[in-house]
């Protein structure tokens, strides 16, 4: 079942405002159990950790910010 724009507009908002905070802490604590890499390393492990966690979320994301393509598309002029 594909989520309407709506819903997908209010998971997109959950997964950033929430999801994202608590993968990087996750990141964070699991390179930091290890000795630390040199500083390139470092730099590509969080650069490939930044970029994976949203591929599950591509169809979370799609169209979002765009218009409703719903809704009406009636513009109000003021007079």
């Amino acid at each position: 079942m594909a989520l309407s724009y709506k819903a997908r507009r209010r998971w997109a908002l959950v997964i950033l405002l929430i999801g994202l905070p608590i993968y990087a802490v996750l990141a964070i604590t699991i390179v930091g159990l290890f000795d630390r890499p040199p500083f390139w390393l470092e730099l590509v492990i969080y650069v490939v950790l930044g970029v994976l966690w949203a591929l599950p979320f591509r169809a979370v994301f799609r169209g979002v910010g765009k218009a409703d393509p719903n809704a009406d598309n009636k513009t109000e002029t003021s007079d």
